[in-house]
């Protein structure tokens, strides 16, 4: 995620509805139904008694009421978009500004909220901070200083080093049996770096609550945000004598874009890719972003609660079906186990205003999910970067994310601390941010279970936080060096709230 409030993604920047009610629901791939009309068109309903901007609902039905949660969907003025019967959530949309309220009284409804405050589409926002590439002189004089045996890349790339990936890689690259999806703005697959080892099978776009398996609808369009490409190659760029290496360069990775094209991560995508990646064998999800247009998302607001279930139902979904999802813990500095934190960038989709949250009821939603590992980033100095979140019980685990603060370059001058990898286009750049962390952890669990294929989630989870360097609090942590501490973490040696049990070790977690 980013330290800019302005984007949504978890990095630093370096830097008319209507038709009939009988419609017929047409198979998706990935467990999910769309509501098609004879001439396949979206099914919807009479006009609403009321008319305001079309918004996006999801409504989350009790067990075994799905059929007639539809039923009630259209009674209240909206439209189904697409079901998902296996955790009971279908996404709707209406104009009728009543839709949730009408809704919600239906017999077999749990809960159901607006997905946003903006109308479809979502207002334009632009991701703030893209990096620029490497110059041809930068990667000329780059390639020049990799040792032997290294990728041309390779020797900038600190992060590798600090969790030992490099002496990792001298016993296994992983496994091909091994998928990892990255869930974000989308994966240029033809990046050199990433193409060897890209699985276009369990590839999607979610990006409109549906998914989307046209050719290349998973990649980043021009001018989109280059985050999902990033992240994909620090997990699996291919050892090949181009560009970068990853942290598990012998396992597969697959895109699934649940970014809009105004870069808004809304929940019905979420779910989309959460459910995507349950139905075509990923082992291991990237989740580098937060759930838009609310930084926190409320129990106590009936909109707010219904986005936090749906998004519960898929992730734990998705882990049923094998994979562990691991998430970035934000860049905002919040401590995530305080009280009270004042959220000032929601909703990020019309006008955001300061509110006091209370963490007992607001999640960050999906790092603060039951099941996901939470991380925060690490800079050069292997202290927790200035710009991470924290927080004691919150943090499962820390990794190499970058921090240009009280940073003092390695043997790579490149670099201004930050975490390089592969920006579409066959180009290369550095970003920063618990975004670039997650892939570092990601990788170790991809490493994790290509040597334990049989493992489920929760054994590779214990064996993920075995691996780890137990590192201690900072204290006082003073990263500016002005004389006053800028956070306090809270723990032990081995579970503490900058660290979580500690900074992974790639090394160890491919050790008998």
């Amino acid at each position: 995620m980013a330290a800019s409030p302005t984007s949504r993604t978890r990095r630093a920047a370096a830097l008319p509805l209507g038709l009939a009610l009988t419609a017929a629901l047409a198979f998706l791939p990935g467990g999910a139904y769309a509501a098609q009309s004879p001439s396949g068109a979206a099914a919807g309903h009479a006009a609403p008694a009321a008319e305001g901007p079309a918004l996006s609902y999801l409504v989350n039905a009790r067990p075994g009421h799905g059929a007639a949660v539809r039923k009630a969907i259209a009674g209240a003025g909206g439209s189904v978009v697409v079901t998902y019967d296996r955790i009971g959530v279908t996404v709707a949309h209406s104009a009728d500004p009543d839709f949730a309220r009408r809704v919600r009284r239906a017999p077999g409804v749990q809960s159901a909220g607006a997905t946003r405050t903006a109308p479809l589409p979502a207002q334009a926002t632009a991701d703030t901070g893209a990096p620029k590439p490497l110059s041809a002189a930068q990667l000329e004089a780059a390639g020049a200083r990799a040792g032997a045996g290294q990728d041309p890349l390779e020797g900038e790339q600190w992060d590798l080093r600090a969790i030992k990936a490099d002496k990792a890689h001298e016993r296994t690259l992983g496994s091909k049996r091994v998928t990892v999806a990255v869930i974000d703005t989308g994966v240029d697959d033809t990046h050199p770096d990433i193409a060897p080892n890209f699985d276009r099978g369990a590839s999607a776009s979610c990006a409109s609550g549906r998914p989307d398996t046209t050719e290349g609808a998973w990649r980043p369009a021009t001018g989109e945000s280059p985050h999902g490409t990033h992240v994909a190659s620090e997990i699996a760029a291919a050892k090949n004598g181009v560009g970068i290496t990853g942290v598990a360069p012998g396992v597969r990775v697959a895109g699934i874009k649940v970014a809009d094209p105004d870069g808004f991560f809304y929940a019905e995508s979420v779910v989309c890719g959460f459910m995507w990646a349950a139905g075509h064998g990923v082992d291991v999800t990237n989740n580098s972003y937060y759930t838009d247009p609310w930084y926190f998302n409320c129990t106590t607001d009936p909109d707010q609660k219904a986005l936090v279930e749906a998004v519960t139902r898929a992730s734990a979904y998705a882990e049923k079906k094998g994979a562990v999802n691991v998430a970035a813990a934000g860049n905002e500095e919040y401590d995530l186990a305080a009280p009270r934190i004042t959220d000032p960038n929601s909703p990020n989709d019309s006008t955001p205003a300061d509110r006091e949250v209370d963490t007992a009821h607001c999640f960050d939603i999906p790092t603060q999910l039951p099941g996901v590992v939470t991380v925060a980033a690490t800079g050069a100095k292997d202290l927790k970067s200035s710009y991470s979140n924290y927080g004691e019980g919150i943090v499962d685990i820390a990794a190499p994310g970058g921090d240009s603060t009280a940073y003092q370059p390695p043997a790579a001058p490149a670099t201004n601390g930050s975490v390089l990898g592969a920006l579409p286009g066959g180009q290369w750049g550095y970003m920063s941010g618990t975004s670039m962390a997650t892939p570092h952890v990601v990788g170790v669990v991809a490493l994790l279970e290509s040597a334990h294929p049989h493992a489920n989630p929760a054994q590779l989870k214990r064996m993920l936080y075995r691996q780890a360097d137990a590192t201690p609090c900072t204290d006082p942590y003073d990263i500016d060096g002005d004389g006053k501490a800028d956070a306090v973490c809270e723990g032990g040696t081995r579970k503490n709230g900058f660290y979580g049990v500690g900074i992974a070790d790639a090394l160890r977690a491919v050790q008998k």
